[in-house]
């Protein structure tokens, strides 16, 4: 499946349909997240690391950006950090550690508070393709979702480029 007009174009009914294809395929997604390994168990890579950084602060700013619209996500944003608080700890942890090693302990904080600023204005003005609908539904779903490798594959697939973007857990079904 892949996404198509994300911000407007679309009529009420199309984007409806739209959104509960989505929906669907995350839910498939979740399901196969049942049987996945934990964040303890996996070693994570740097690359998920950030991943999974930046998905939340992409979810954060575009929650912050969207809470005065008819879609309003903050309550969804709110389940997911609570659900995921184990994977987004690790992963800050990760590259906090990461950063001791190229910058030492103090340089480190400057050097995440730096590329946390980078990620959050990068969606300052909001997701690229999709829409405070859409981010809604995609945040409930991943808030539902069990498995630190299922929750970075989704990561990697929302934070791509539109042009690419066909979502693989659309097609487990």
């Amino acid at each position: 499946m892949t996404l198509h007009g994300g911000k407007g174009g679309a009529g009420a009914p199309a984007v409806a349909r739209m959104v509960l294809r989505r929906a669907a395929g995350f839910a498939a997604l979740a399901a196969l997240a049942l049987g996945a390994v934990s964040p303890a168990q996996a070693a994570g890579s740097l690359d998920d690391a950030e991943k999974l950084r930046r998905l939340d602060i992409m979810l954060m700013v575009t929650s912050l950006r969207c809470r005065a619209t008819a879609d309003n996500f903050t309550s969804e944003y709110g389940q997911f950090t609570t659900q995921h608080l184990e994977e987004l700890n690790a992963a800050s942890d990760e590259l906090r550690s990461n950063l001791t090693r190229s910058y030492g302990a103090v340089g480190s904080a400057r050097a995440l508070d730096r590329m946390s600023t980078v990620m959050a204005n990068a969606y300052g003005q909001g997701h690229p393709w999709l829409s405070c609908g859409e981010l809604k539904v995609v945040t409930r779903d991943l808030a539902s979702m069990r498995g630190h490798d299922v929750l970075v594959e989704a990561a990697g697939q929302l934070l791509g480029d539109r042009g690419g973007a066909e979502l693989a857990y659309a097609r487990r079904r």
